[in-house]
């Protein structure tokens, strides 16, 4: 018997896609067009490092220009591709309509192990590779505007910045060509944060609807969920912790390079991880049980599995023995299109990656309007909406005054109102409203179209529609 060849990546998107446009009426040159990748660079590069001359390979895709500037993440890593960035470039298209970002979908990578690299060399390698993308518009604050991705983070952002400021030395917005900077260089208040909270907010989302719950076969609330995580870097860290500290989730299990930690009773996420950052892995944790073989706990009985790392981890060999009700992904591509089948079989409810792990470009379009506008949010009217509360404050502590015992307010009131919205309060108000919004669009076409019987098709339905609009709008 021939064994079933499992779909790559590409495939998968590919699969996705063609799932999804079966069940659309669009004219075929409009569908082709909105599949396809629209230009792929290639660079190739030298620095002097070590001594000698290094050569190194990168890659800048731009899937879709139907919204300029085109975005989406650079990463740093020995696996990099271009079928890969093409990919991610062509879901990032997807991502940013589902979300309303107003951006086509870009992806870049370096093949590269920043680990291999002390930080002046890895500066010396980024800098190299933004001049190479800078002089050809593949950085640009209303072209391409990159942000970071696996293996880069706020540090790569800002030499990117300052590399574009350095070449385009008049240029007043040149701040708004990446995001995901640091606050002192232009950065945002809750970026980092941002794809955790995100998927934070899709899941509290997924439990305010009773009929999404059973779908899944479970009942209540997030409160006293066993969520298993893998991959604990940037995503996973700040999916785990909120979860875990806002809405009562027992983190059951989390799953790293070098093994996993199982525990009954949950395991305290901020204790792994500053383990992790000490010991360089999650090996010898001590007050967890211990597994060599993280696909053991992968596929361990739990409420939630939260695969935050590499794409393909669920794939046709493993996904029989799946056991979670409920799969959001809050890596990109997790899940292939081979295991999307046979967990859909299942009844396995799947929150997909386009929509799950949105919180971090829409933050990210957050800071690029910010950079543009050159004021933080909430600069304006904080202290308006605080003199207005404190005007009801007042007139309630005079009503306090007159009515005596009768009447209180309650302890810490006071406080709480008073409070206007910084910058922070504001994008985590802006990112729920989002993923809010965006979830609402995926179930009416989930809930209301017979023909869809997934939240993955629903998302591919809901974005492909928005972006056809775009281009019929701009007469194609």
């Amino acid at each position: 018997m021939n064994a079933v060849k499992e779909p790559s990546f590409r495939e998968s998107v590919d699969l996705m896609f063609n799932r999804a446009v079966a069940l659309m009426d669009l004219p075929p040159g409009l569908e082709e067009k909105i599949r396809v990748c629209n230009a792929t660079y290639t660079v190739r590069f030298g620095v002097r490092l070590r001594g000698q001359i290094h050569t190194f390979t990168g890659y800048r895709s731009v899937h879709s220009e139907h919204m300029e500037p085109v975005k989406g993440g650079i990463r740093y890593a020995m696996g990099v591709n271009q079928d890969e960035v093409e990919a991610l470039a062509a879901l990032m298209t997807y991502k940013c309509a589902l979300v309303e970002a107003p951006f086509g979908g870009s992806k870049g990578g370096l093949r590269i192990d920043p680990r291999d690299w002390e930080e002046h060399e890895l500066e010396m390698i980024t800098r190299r590779f933004s001049y190479e993308l800078i002089k050809r518009d593949l950085i640009n604050p209303a072209q391409n505007v990159p942000a970071p991705d696996m293996g880069t983070g706020e540090r790569e952002m800002a030499w990117m910045a300052d590399q574009y400021k350095r070449m385009n030395t008049t240029d007043i917005n040149y701040r708004a060509c990446v995001t995901g900077k640091p606050i002192n260089a232009g950065g945002i208040q809750g970026r980092v944060e941002a794809t955790g909270r995100g998927v934070q907010y899709a899941l509290q989302e997924f439990f305010r609807h009773p009929e999404d719950i059973a779908a899944a076969g479970m009942s209540g609330s997030l409160d006293g969920k066993r969520v298993v995580v893998q991959g604990l870097g940037n995503v996973g860290y700040h999916a785990a912790k909120f979860l875990q500290d806002e809405d009562g989730c027992l983190i059951t299990g989390i799953i790293e390079r070098d093994g996993a930690l199982y525990s009954e009773t949950g395991l305290d996420v901020e204790a792994v991880r500053d383990w992790m950052q000490k010991h360089d892995g999650i090996k010898d944790y001590p007050d967890a049980n211990h597994s060599a073989e993280g696909a053991v706990v992968l596929e361990a009985d739990c409420d939630i599995l939260i695969p935050a790392a590499m794409e393909g981890v669920i794939n046709m060999q493993n996904a029989a023995r799946i056991k979670a009700p409920l799969i959001i992904e809050a890596a990109n591509g997790p899940v292939t299109a081979g295991a999307d089948d046979i967990l859909r079989e299942k009844g396995t409810v799947i929150i997909p990656d386009m929509y799950a792990n949105a919180g971090g470009v829409t933050v990210s379009y957050f800071e690029w309007v910010k950079n543009l506008s050159h004021i933080r949010f909430g600069r304006m009217g904080r202290r308006q909406e605080e003199a207005r509360h404190q005007l009801i404050v007042d007139e309630l502590q005079r009503l306090d005054h007159h009515l005596g015992d009768a009447w209180v307010m309650s302890p810490g009131f006071k406080q709480k109102y008073l409070r206007g919205a910084g910058e922070l309060e504001l994008v985590r108000s802006g990112l729920d409203d989002t993923m809010r919004i965006a979830y609402q669009a995926m179930r009416e076409v989930w809930h209301g179209r017979q023909d869809v019987t997934d939240l993955r098709t629903a998302a591919y339905l809901v974005s492909i529609a928005k972006v056809a609009a775009s281009y019929r709008a701009m007469g194609l």
